[in-house]
């Protein structure tokens, strides 16, 4: 008997899913995936594209054409509820589509802190399309004077979006932006000592300040107030404070984590509701709390595809392993990175190779479905 299939996001943990979607298709199955955009945008070459070292179209995927063309229906929009007891989703226009499996890719969110005045020059990193936006703003500002730009985060988004701002500054303005990350504690605290220092030491020798131990209170027109009673002036803000998964799960009342992410078990599978399954960094692993990376998202796509279409058929699911240790590599623009894989470390221009190659042959893979 058919069975309606419905994709919230088409992010890293559906793009297997989305290759095979003809095969559900031809098994009488209809398929939807919600999406706020008709494409996706890889965020691990996020801070590339700031740069201009990637262009818009070299980071994304087109889902909407996609989708139809392997006899899908695509629909436009944001996912803002889940009846998991009805079995359908609510949309923010309050379209309602119903599904009979559901699988959820909804990805993560920067919050975003009260702000007063001017919200122009102010940028979350994600969603990527932001970035776009924000190159635009700074490519303008670089060519009238020399902006004050202010990195409030001190992890890996806050490292790789001062390094590409200085890419973007040295390649195409007159005047040379002055940036500073308000890292709160520590800069880079949950990274070894020396993955931190190499990373500092590319900043630091562009002249980028690192500060650590201030924590932003308030955003406004005359800059950012800090913890300590000083203001800072800023010109252009990007907040870069980590990611918390979509909401749409707690406020559907569906069990989530500490962290507010869809509790799953070890097949990807809602600990609650057994047609529902996550992926990505809006679920919370039950079995091994996951840090909110991209490669555990690949690593699921295979699996999540797997136990979609065995639920949809009454099949027994496959188990998900998140695997042992896995590499990073961090693009401080320039053309020079650092990378570490358990005790392997090294940076410069041979770290920023590998992960363009990585990152080029990943989009390469999935674009070719197009």
């Amino acid at each position: 008997m058919p069975k309606q299939l419905v994709l919230i996001g088409g992010g890293h943990a559906h793009m297997v899913t989305l290759a095979n979607l003809r095969k559900i298709v031809d098994k009488g199955h209809d398929v939807t995936v919600i999406g706020p955009s008709d494409h996706h945008y890889y965020s691990g070459m996020g801070p590339g594209m700031l740069s201009g070292t990637y262009r818009p179209t070299d980071i994304r995927f087109a889902t909407r054409h996609v989708v139809e063309k392997m006899g899908g229906t695509f629909i436009g929009g944001k996912v803002v509820r889940i009846d998991p007891q009805g079995k359908h989703v609510i949309l923010e226009n309050n379209t309602s589509i119903s599904y009979d499996v559901l699988s959820c890719n909804a990805g993560s969110h920067v919050p975003r802190p009260s702000i007063e005045g001017d919200l122009t020059d102010v940028f979350t990193v994600k969603p990527i399309e932001r970035l776009m936006e924000a190159k635009s703003r700074l490519v303008n500002q670089f060519a009238r004077h020399r902006p004050r730009i202010v990195i409030i985060g001190g992890g890996p988004s806050a490292a790789e979006v001062a390094g590409n701002v200085w890419q973007l500054g040295t390649d195409v303005g007159s005047h040379q932006p002055i940036i500073t990350i308000c890292a709160g504690k520590t800069f880079m605290g949950r990274f070894t000592p020396t993955v931190r220092q190499r990373i500092a030491d590319v900043l630091q020798q562009r002249g980028i300040l690192i500060r650590e131990g201030v924590y932003m209170k308030s955003i406004s027109s005359s800059g950012i107030a800090l913890d300590n009673g000083e203001t800072l002036p800023a010109d252009f803000i990007f907040l870069a404070l980590g990611v918390k998964p979509s909401p749409i799960f707690a406020d559907s009342g569906i069990a989530t984590g500490p962290d507010g992410g869809l509790k799953v078990n070890r097949f990807l599978q809602s600990t609650q509701y057994p047609d529902i399954f996550g992926g990505g960094d809006c679920i919370y692993f039950e079995d091994q709390p996951l840090d909110k990376v991209g490669v555990y998202a690949v690593r699921q796509n295979p699996v999540l595809y797997q136990n979609m279409v065995a639920q949809l058929e009454g099949r027994e699911l496959t188990p998900f392993d998140p695997g042992g240790d896995y590499l990073l590599i961090f693009n401080l623009g320039g053309g020079v990175g650092v990378l570490k894989k358990r005790r392997l470390e090294f940076g410069g221009r041979p770290a920023f190779i590998i992960k363009d190659y990585i990152d080029r042959k990943f989009m390469r893979k999935f674009q070719a479905i197009e």
